[in-house]
C-alpha cells in the first residue's frame, strides 16, 4: 500500500485527473440520489400511512412499481423515453445533446452537468490538500455526501435521516482510536453531542420567543456528524461561515431578487458549505484569527 501511495504522490497530475473522473462518475449518481431520494421517502411516508389507516379502500390500492436508486432505468422526466449509456456520459453527454432530450427534444436541466462538475472539481481539492491517505478517502465521501444533502435540502427543505445518522456514526468511526482521522475520539463524541444539543437549543429558544421554527431537526443531525468528524473545536467556525454566508446570501436574494422575506431558506446548504471549509482549512482559519487577535490585542 505504500509504494502505491508513494506512486501517486509521484504522479500527482495522474492522482489528480483520476479524482475528476471519479468524481464526475459519483456526481451523475448523485444526481440519481437528489432526485430519487426524496421519492423514496414519499412513498414509504405514504405506505406506512396506508399501514394506519383502518380506511378498507386504502388497503386496497395496489403497490406501486418498483423506485429506488437502481430501478427502474432513468428515462426523461417529458417524454419517459430510456436514456441509454452513451446518453449518460457525465457532463459529455449534456453537451453532446447540446443541452436538450434526444428523443423528444425539450431541455435537460442544468442541474445535472452543474453536479457533476462540482463533484469532480471538489474530489480533485480534496486529493490535492490529502493526497492518496485514508483521511483523503474519508474526505471523499463526506464531500460526496454534503452535496447530495445540500442539493435536497435546497429542493425539498429536508435533510434525509437515511443519510444524516449514518454519517454521524462515520465520523466516530473515523476517529477511533489509534489512529482518528480528523480529530480524537473524546473530541469526536463531545462534538456530536454539542452538535445536536447546541442547534437543539437555539431551535426551542427561537421558537419560545418568536412562535416560529427556525430550523428543522435534520440540521440538529447534520451538526452532529460535523461534531462527529471534526470534533467539538471545529463548531463555533462552522456555524460562523454558515450564519455569514446564509445572510449574505439570503440579504442578495431579497434585494437583487426580490424574494419574500418570509419565505424560509434552508440552512443545510450553507452548513454543508461551512463545514467543507472547515474539512479543508480549518484550521488555517483558526490559527489566522488568532494571530490577528493577537496582533490587534
Amino acid at each position: 500500500m505504500t509504494s502505491i501511495t508513494l506512486w501517486l504522490d509521484s504522479n500527482a497530475l495522474l492522482m489528480w485527473g483520476a479524482a475528476g473522473v471519479l468524481g464526475l462518475i459519483v456526481g451523475s449518481f448523485l444526481n440519481v440520489v437528489i432526485y430519487r431520494l426524496p421519492i423514496m421517502l414519499q412513498r414509504e411516508w405514504v405506505r406506512q400511512c396506508r399501514e394506519l389507516s383502518t380506511d378498507d379502500a386504502v388497503h386496497d390500492r395496489k403497490e406501486e412499481a418498483t423506485f429506488n436508486l437502481i430501478s427502474p432505468r432513468s428515462r426523461c422526466p417529458h417524454c419517459s423515453a430510456s436514456i441509454n449509456a452513451l446518453q449518460n456520459i457525465p457532463v459529455i453527454s449534456f453537451l453532446w445533446l447540446r443541452g436538450k432530450c434526444a428523443a423528444c427534444g425539450q431541455a435537460i436541466s442544468a442541474r445535472y452537468p452543474i453536479v457533476e462538475l462540482v463533484t469532480a472539481i471538489l474530489s480533485v481539492m480534496v486529493v490535492w490538500h490529502f493526497g492518496p491517505t485514508g483521511a483523503g478517502l474519508a474526505a471523499l465521501g463526506l464531500t460526496w455526501a454534503l452535496i447530495a444533502l445540500a442539493a435536497i435540502d435546497m429542493d425539498h427543505q429536508i435533510l434525509p435521516d437515511v443519510i444524516t445518522l449514518p454519517l454521524i456514526w462515520a465520523g466516530l468511526i473515523a476517529n477511533l482510536y489509534p489512529n482518528p482521522v480528523f480529530a480524537p475520539l473524546e473530541s469526536a463524541v463531545i462534538g456530536a453531542v454539542a452538535g445536536y444539543l447546541s442547534l437543539w437549543l437555539v431551535y426551542h429558544v427561537f421558537k419560545l420567543l418568536t412562535g416560529k421554527e427556525g430550523m428543522g431537526y435534520g440540521d440538529f443531525k447534520l451538526f452532529a456528524a460535523f461534531g462527529a468528524w471534526l470534533g467539538w473545536q471545529s463548531l463555533p467556525l462552522i456555524i460562523l461561515l454558515a450564519s455569514v454566508v446564509g445572510a449574505i446570501i439570503g440579504i442578495g436574494a431579497i434585494i437583487a431578487l426580490g424574494r419574500d422575506r418570509r419565505l424560509p431558506i434552508s440552512f443545510g446548504p450553507f452548513l454543508c458549505v461551512a463545514a467543507w471549509i472547515a474539512l479543508l482549512w480549518g484550521d488555517d482559519i483558526t490559527r489566522f484569527y488568532l494571530q490577528l487577535a493577537r496582533v490587534t490585542a
